[in-house]
């Protein structure tokens, strides 16, 4: 599973794998790219196996302060490009991770670094907040 995303740096269209060692750097500029991906049960532990930090978001379509979040998760990939991995997981799809994280209100937010929970927040936050939160639970 990939991901397409543009290069904030030059414009370039790059292709995101959900999981690979290291960080993606585009491959015109080599600027680091935001790193964001859909995971579902199957690929979840592949998707979070990665030396970065991760954001978990996890979401349902139907669930209107998921659709709020949204793009302040974007924003905050799109600022932390090189230094952060997000894994986007719709819970509807995704009962084991559900389980696994004992989600009971969405949207919930985790970060985990080498698999290992550090931190987690239910419900929605403004960006320069979830900003703030990541930043202060990432270094």
């Amino acid at each position: 599973m990939s991901a397409i995303t543009t290069c904030p740096a030059c414009g370039t269209k790059n292709r995101l794998p959900s999981s690979v060692k290291g960080r993606p750097r585009c491959a015109k500029c080599h600027a680091d790219l935001p790193w964001s991906v859909d995971a579902d049960d199957a690929t979840f532990d592949d998707a979070t196996d990665t030396a970065l930090p991760v954001l978990v978001d996890l979401w349902a379509p139907w669930c209107g302060p998921c659709r709020m979040v949204s793009p302040a998760v974007q924003q905050v990939a799109e600022e932390l490009a090189g230094k952060l991995k997000v894994v986007k997981v719709n819970v509807d799809e995704s009962p084991r991770i559900s389980q696994r994280y004992q989600v009971q209100s969405i949207p919930m937010l985790l970060i985990l670094r080498k698999g290992t929970l550090v931190d987690g927040h239910i419900g929605a936050m403004a960006a320069d907040q979830l900003g703030e939160w990541v930043r202060a639970k990432v270094g």
